[in-house]
């Protein structure tokens, strides 16, 4: 079910301050920056190859990535994998033992269906 790595999440306090790292250093285009109430946070996608780089900067002092920030500070959040069904792969997941923050998809950036695991 799994196809590939989707994206890299990376969890930054300001987009515009880490975006000219990306776009400067490393030469990459942002290609598109959203928010995402339901989550908290305002995104920002790169492309390299076929894989993304998503930039996750927090729109409230209390949402998921500002905690994140807060214990962890700047840097990888989560490692995003695409899958043909995400439904499916994430009872797959549970039955193997995983912990779950999503039981079931939600929605996320790029109108995709998400779901997080530990």
């Amino acid at each position: 079910m799994l196809q590939k790595i989707d994206h890299i999440g990376i969890a930054v306090h300001s987009i515009a301050q880490a975006r000219i790292f990306y776009e400067q250093a490393l030469g990459l285009h942002c290609e598109q920056i959203e928010e995402v109430p339901s989550q908290q946070v305002r995104t920002a996608f790169f492309s390299l190859g076929e894989t993304k780089i998503e930039l996750l900067e927090p729109m409230s002092d209390d949402g998921p990535i500002a905690k994140f920030l807060q214990r962890r500070g700047e840097g990888v959040h989560h490692i995003a994998y695409r899958s043909d069904n995400a439904a499916a792969q994430l009872k797959k997941a549970e039955k193997a033992g995983c912990r779950l923050m999503n039981t079931t998809p939600i929605a996320g950036a790029g109108g995709k269906q998400i779901g997080f695991l530990h």
